[in-house]
């Protein structure tokens, strides 16, 4: 018959064994246990072994989860700024309405969007991931999560009470950003404040305007938004002339200014289709304003404008056609 292999623990008293590492000790306890005999110091390595390592298995299945929820967001914020594609099939697009020019660029505005959207879901998430975290570790130390869960459902009842206009940012800035009203580096209209969009979070929007001012826009008092810099934009020019000019002729000198400009180097990579020229926008004693305009891409309508000035007042200076002496018709300011 085979002898029976004897392990140093087969000789410990079950009841001390019992009273040291509890029912159902550890490996490491026995062990502890039979080389020491001290109870006090195999508690301590039962306990060591139990919850710390518990609470490190905790914190490393978190992070590996936030790593693995951040890198899904990640591909996800490649994927709605069309910097993503699969092979043998085309880059993602959203259907966009007939009138929106496709420029054949990746759009800056979204993937400025994108990355909006994925830190705000990356911060969320981290956030949930940590909450679980906290409370799995507060089980492990043996804490009484009842009362704990009820008085944190009583302070939130407060916050939100006390927070409301807070919860309205969140919330408009949430729906903002999935429906792209806005991206940085837009000039939009936000009523009190219009300028160049620097920076959009869920609680604030952050835009300077043409002086240099930083204004700080909380997205529950915003309740409307003029994009000035969305898909396309268009170069407006009232030209105005000298009520007895022959304004017919005057009309064919500013059309084919425009095309000049078109035509221009320094104004291709800016100008879509052809430009157009309205015809007379206004008609009294002191002056005749001719209107003509030309779809630009975003953002470049005001510096098409400024050549647009430059080439129809040589025009029309070169066609002897006079001005108003004393008018001044102003097509907006720029914010730029």
């Amino acid at each position: 018959m085979a002898p029976r292999l004897t392990f140093l623990f087969d000789q410990v008293d079950p009841a001390q064994l019992a009273e040291a590492c509890s029912a159902k000790p550890g490996n490491a306890c026995k062990f502890v246990y039979e080389q020491t005999g001290s109870v006090g110091f195999a508690e301590f390595v039962d306990w060591l072994t139990d919850v710390p390592l518990k609470i490190v298995w905790i914190l490393l299945i978190a992070w590996v989860v936030n790593q693995v929820v951040k890198r899904a967001i990640g591909r996800f914020g490649d994927r709605i700024s069309g910097l993503q594609t699969k092979p043998g099939k085309r880059r993602f697009r959203s259907k966009e309405h007939p009138a929106f020019v496709d420029t054949g660029e990746v759009n800056l505005r979204s993937a400025a969007r994108a990355q909006t959207i994925t830190g705000v879901l990356r911060s969320v998430a981290t956030g949930f991931i940590g909450v679980f975290a906290v409370i799995y570790i507060l089980g492990v130390l043996g804490l009484n999560l009842g009362p704990l869960i009820a008085g944190a459902g009583v302070v939130g009842v407060a916050l939100g009470f006390g927070a409301q206009s807070l919860v309205r940012d969140f919330l408009s800035g949430f729906f903002m950003l999935m429906e792209d009203h806005f991206g940085v580096g837009d000039v939009v209209d936000l009523g009190e404040a219009t300028g160049t969009v620097e920076q959009v979070t869920l609680r604030v929007t952050r835009l300077r305007d043409q002086n240099g001012t930083v204004w700080h826009v909380p997205n529950g008092e915003i309740r409307r938004v003029g994009n000035k810099s969305q898909q396309w934009a268009r170069a407006v020019l009232d030209v105005a002339v000298a009520p007895g000019a022959d304004l017919e002729r005057a009309a064919e000198v500013i059309g084919e200014a425009a095309r000049a400009v078109w035509d221009l180097a320094e104004a291709k990579p800016d100008v879509l289709g052809e430009p157009e020229v309205l015809g007379i926008e206004y008609l009294g004693p002191d002056a005749a304003t001719i209107r003509v305009q030309g779809k630009t891409r975003p953002g470049a309508q005001w510096r098409v404008s400024r050549l647009l000035r430059v080439r129809i007042a040589e025009a029309l200076a070169a066609a002897g056609i006079d001005l108003p002496p004393s008018t001044f018709v102003r097509q907006g300011a720029s914010p730029r």
